[in-house]
């Protein structure tokens, strides 16, 4: 995470990556293929824990649809902001499109989920095309919020959640 705060993972070398952690090229090709792969294993492991604690605030209950909706977005904002500099620095290089990829993906992965949890707000529509719309326009929030300096962390959650439809904010899911 350190190297990819200073530079676009794209130019961080498997060399430099093995020689910082203490092990052999090998044993990294062990377990990946690129740079790439850590940082978005990383990334997402950490995005998961933020799941949970919405999972655990679900489960316990007391809180309304719409403060989750904004409780969970924070979250996604505080990962973004733990790690800021690893996605401007993504952000800024064309070779480092896997890690906007990658978080789509996460995203689209989150919306289906969420919609596999049922309801009757629910439209009947195409799911996929809703969780793949949903993804990019979220994703396209934390890429608006990390290009312009201007924007709060709290601008951005309030504005993906506003931008939430009905059917989520009401806690369908």
């Amino acid at each position: 995470m350190e190297l990819a705060a200073r530079q676009p993972v794209s130019r961080i070398t498997v060399a430099e990556l093995a020689d910082r952690a203490g092990v052999t090229r090998a044993t990294f090709y062990n377990r990946y293929a690129t740079p790439l792969d850590l940082l978005i294993q990383v990334l997402h492991a950490d995005l998961e824990r933020g799941h949970q604690r919405e999972r655990e605030r679900r489960a316990q209950g007391g809180y309304s649809p719409q403060q989750l909706l904004r409780l969970a977005t924070a979250e996604v904002a505080d990962h973004i902001d733990r790690f800021r500099d690893v996605y401007l620095n993504s952000l800024g290089d064309p070779a480092d499109s896997g890690v906007y990829a990658a978080l789509v993906h996460h995203f689209n992965d989150y919306t289906l989920a969420f919609m596999a949890r049922g309801g009757t707000d629910l439209p009947d529509v195409n799911r996929h095309v809703i969780a793949e719309f949903m993804a990019h326009g979220f994703a396209g929030a934390i890429k608006a919020w990390l290009n312009d300096p201007s924007v709060t962390k709290d601008e951005m959650v309030d504005a993906a959640v506003a931008c939430a439809p009905a059917w989520w904010a009401s806690g369908t899911g």
